[in-house]
């Protein structure tokens, strides 16, 4: 060795030597020699001392000083004849001589100082130049922060983004300035011959890192296209499975015993499963995906999942089973639970449902697979057939029944919101001890204005029955004649 770099290789010690003590001895004679500048390289010579070929120094007094014997053994290991060898090595010692004077030469550190100032001022250019880069794209993003959108979702604002993306820039400034100074070092390094070996270790370290990520990205390749390819395969089979679940949701395609609003939720469960086998096929080809790291993360991911599966699976088989089971659909009028009003959204865990006040009322699907649904939709969707609407009032035994049926029924016809077909009816569902209760059923047109129908029934009976001065008794009311006056509200002016 001669300023840490390798000279030549030494296989076979003539003699009893060992090959590793040869060594050294002959590096510490090689340093010697480099660096007294009196003895020339032309001194190393090669002489003939049967049975060996001996690389030596001949001094200015003609004296030859052996320094390395090559015999037989030694030639054989190297598959050439020991004049070749030592000649081979003789040319290697006087090269690596020669190459350690000239990188110590005045003129060599001059030039080495030279460039390291060149270097440097370059780095500073650069670090300037970065320094001000940084700034304007700090300042573009306070003043010009842009919003995260997908097509037409909009997943954050400017306020959420801007954050993140100058935490970005920060890491991108930190990572660019420690990469270059760092690959500045062995460069500078290099420009003088006592820290040459200590540049190259670290290129060599450099170069190792490399070298490494090349690999593993190359070796990693097959793995990442099946990758590309089974997840390519499964958006297409999703997309396809939408495409059709939708042209049954919409009626384009008819399959017996598939109802279509079973199209778009069995879409769903189908993408879901279809996603997840995707997933299954591509995990086994994701690098790493053998570590402890990956293992230590699914166990953990399991762990959650235990944890709370146990909720989240009664509400998902709940959901699948109100899918299933037809109870209602997006847009019917419902009662759940004592809550009334048109069902927002079917989700997978719970149902919305719209109020009359446009409160939107979340009820989980668990609660909502075990209450009474009643339905105010799904007769006329399904057998043609409208809600009816029946209210009871009481009338006092003095107002013969004929006449009520005849105000009820006038009652109801003077309402916009009920529907002529089927007509409506009264029936008289019980005689109390001060009056007769009176029921009256008439058809809704537009489940979607049920409470507002309603009203207007509720009110055009009183106008019927205050226009033939008929008092209604209704709930419990007793009117004693005794000179009380009567409980028909007087004509409005």
């Amino acid at each position: 060795m001669l300023d840490g770099q390798r000279v030549i290789e030494i296989k076979v010690a003539a003699g009893a030597q060992t090959t590793a003590g040869l060594a050294g001895r002959l590096s510490s004679s090689l340093k010697r020699l480099a660096d007294d500048n009196t003895r020339l390289v032309d001194q190393i010579i090669v002489v003939e001392e049967p049975p060996y070929w001996m690389v030596a120094e001949k001094k200015a007094d003609g004296e030859i000083v052996p320094g390395l014997a090559v015999d037989e053994r030694a030639a054989q290991s190297f598959g050439i004849s020991q004049r070749a060898l030592a000649e081979q090595y003789r040319d290697q010692l006087r090269a690596a001589v020669q190459q350690y004077r000239s990188r110590r030469n005045p003129e060599a550190w001059l030039r080495g100082t030279m460039l390291a100032l060149l270097v440097l001022g370059s780095y500073v250019l650069w670090l300037i130049a970065q320094r001000r880069l940084i700034q304007r794209l700090r300042q573009r993003l306070y003043n010009h922060s842009p919003g995260l959108q997908v097509g037409s979702i909009r997943l954050m604002e400017p306020d959420q983004l801007r954050p993140v993306l100058l935490w970005c820039v920060t890491l991108l400034n930190w990572t660019l300035l420690l990469l270059i100074s760092y690959l500045l070092i062995p460069l500078l390094l290099g420009f003088f011959p006592p820290t040459q070996v200590l540049a190259a270790g670290l290129r060599g370290q450099i170069l190792a890192v490399v070298r490494g990520l090349g690999s593993a990205v190359f070796e990693a390749i097959p793995s990442l296209l099946a990758i590309a390819v089974i997840l390519a395969f499964t958006a297409l089979l999703v997309r396809a499975s939408n495409s059709w679940f939708r042209a049954l949701d919409h009626g384009r395609v008819r399959l017996p015993g598939f109802y279509p609003e079973w199209g778009r939720p069995t879409g769903r469960i189908a993408a879901v499963l279809i996603v997840m086998a995707g997933l299954v096929a591509a995990y086994p080809y994701v690098p790493g995906a053998g570590s402890r790291t990956f293992q230590g993360a699914g166990l953990f991911f399991g762990l959650l999942a235990a944890l709370g599966s146990s909720a989240v699976a009664t509400n998902v088989i709940s959901g699948v089973m109100l899918i299933y089971t037809r109870g209602f659909r997006e847009g019917d009028r419902v009662e759940i639970n004592g809550v009334v009003g048109t069902v927002q959204d079917r989700a997978m865990l719970v149902t919305r449902i719209r109020t009359p006040r446009n409160e939107v009322v979340s009820i989980p699907n668990a609660t909502v697979i075990g209450a009474s649904i009643v339905n105010y939709s799904l007769a006329s969707r399904e057998i043609n057939q409208p809600v009816a609407i029946a209210t009871t009032i009481t009338i006092g035994y003095d107002v013969p029944w004929r006449q009520v049926h005849t105000l009820l029924l006038d009652a109801a016809k003077a309402v916009n919101g009920i529907a002529p077909e089927p007509e409506p009816f009264v029936l008289q569902t019980s005689l109390n001890d001060f009056h007769v209760s009176y029921e009256l059923n008439a058809a809704v047109q537009d489940t979607r204005f049920y409470r507002e129908t309603l009203s207007d029934l509720l009110g055009s009976i009183q106008d019927q029955f205050a226009a033939a001065d008929v008092e209604i008794l209704s709930p419990g009311y007793h009117a004693v004649r005794n000179g009380n006056r009567s409980t028909v509200p007087r004509p409005h002016p």
